[in-house]
């Protein structure tokens, strides 16, 4: 398989009603702006990215979405496929989860002692309602639920291609297979909407065209809207039906790959430059044009 040219994105939108609703957040730290008014909407089957530089508030933004910071203000709604309308904020990382919200992280989180069966086989229970007495007891529930998680778990192994790696420890799995491991746990809570923090982050090329296709197959064939953050600006382009951007803590764009690559103020939160002094000089045509990556790409940030 050749890895220089990743696969095309659709070229129609997704269409539906909106699964999440971000509204005037704003979220601080100890005065340092985090993010100041971000209005965001994503609709139910789409892929979402959400880029811009090292501190821009992507991550800060995630928080906010899975229970993790409180923001000072603002509403995020999440409406699920029974058409249940629920405010986020103030809600534990646990509880929305169960909304159906799920999501992966920046660096790997994996139980590493544990197996990529057992790691997955984690994230499908916690959507299973058998208690400490009826695990004790080996109720004819909690069987039934056993024989079900197991044959969850396989099945979700098989679809991320790791199958034949299920009784092997995480942490003796490469690098790429790690990350797929990372989607397979959390596709294991049965969500609506799945948020990927940088997941081609430390991925080689080929790992990174798997990446984007297991990506569209969570989306297409699984119906999971999905929210991307991602650096490289090559995945995002060929993957995402729209895109939007932040840039100290604000929305300063949001459009298609196409448009997000001509709007000015994107191509100068990225390169420091205005497109006429770019021109003037020779440069490239913005972000997506050379190699691919945001030049700010590979550091935590708030």
């Amino acid at each position: 398989m050749s890895t220089s040219v990743l696969p095309e994105p659709s070229a129609a939108l997704a269409t539906g009603d909106a699964i999440v609703e971000v509204v005037d957040v704003s979220l601080s730290f100890g005065g340092v702006t985090g993010l100041a008014g971000v209005d965001l909407g994503q609709r139910r089957g789409e892929i979402l990215a959400v880029i811009g530089p090292n501190g821009a508030g992507k991550t800060s933004l995630f928080n906010c979405l899975t229970g993790v910071y409180t923001p000072q203000s603002g509403s995020i709604v999440f409406r699920g496929a029974n058409g249940h309308e629920t405010q986020v904020i103030g809600r534990k990382p646990h509880v929305v989860n169960h909304l159906g919200i799920a999501r992966t992280f920046q660096t790997s989180r994996l139980f590493n002692a544990l197996t990529a069966f057992e790691n997955v086989k984690i994230g499908v229970e916690s959507r299973q309602h058998t208690g400490p007495v009826g695990a004790m007891l080996r109720l004819p529930r909690t069987r039934r639920e056993e024989r079900d998680s197991d044959a969850r778990s396989t099945e979700l192994l098989d679809f991320v291609g790791l199958r034949a790696r299920a009784n092997e420890l995480a942490s003796a799995l490469p690098y790429g297979d790690r990350r797929r491991l990372e989607i397979a746990r959390a596709l294991g809570t049965a969500p609506e909407l799945l948020l990927l923090d940088e997941p081609a982050a430390g991925t080689n090329p080929s790992e990174k065209v798997e990446l984007a296709a297991l990506i569209r197959r969570v989306n297409a064939d699984m119906g999971v809207s999905v929210l991307l953050i991602e650096h490289d600006m090559r995945l995002v382009m060929s993957l995402a039906h729209r895109i939007v951007v932040l840039n100290f803590g604000r929305v300063i764009a949001a459009g298609t790959p196409e448009e997000i690559q001509r709007n000015p103020a994107v191509i100068e939160a990225y390169l420091g430059t205005t497109e006429g002094e770019r021109e003037a000089s020779g440069g490239s045509e913005g972000p997506g044009a050379g190699a691919g990556t945001d030049p700010g790409a590979g550091g935590e940030e708030r």
